[in-house]
């Protein structure tokens, strides 16, 4: 599985909405952004689900769908 460091979302890369792993957002922070393979699998089309970590958990934050997006991997050099 790659692991997804940054995504990005919306038809103009510079307008567009930018969420990468370890963003604030509110009182937590971005914990992972997964591609949702069960979605894709039964509906034909790319979903991401966005994961915010606060004081009690991992909890879904976003997902986005039907939208471009540009994905930045993690990768180690």
């Amino acid at each position: 599985m790659d692991l997804i460091r940054k995504i990005i979302a919306g038809t103009d890369p510079l307008k567009a909405l930018a969420y990468y792993v370890g963003q604030k957002a509110g009182d937590g922070e971005i914990d992972s952004i997964l591609l949702d393979g069960s979605h894709l699998h039964n509906h034909g089309e790319r979903r991401y689900l966005i994961y915010l970590k606060k004081d009690n958990g991992i909890m879904l934050w976003k997902s986005i769908e039907g939208m471009p997006t540009i994905i930045e991997y993690d990768c180690n050099f």
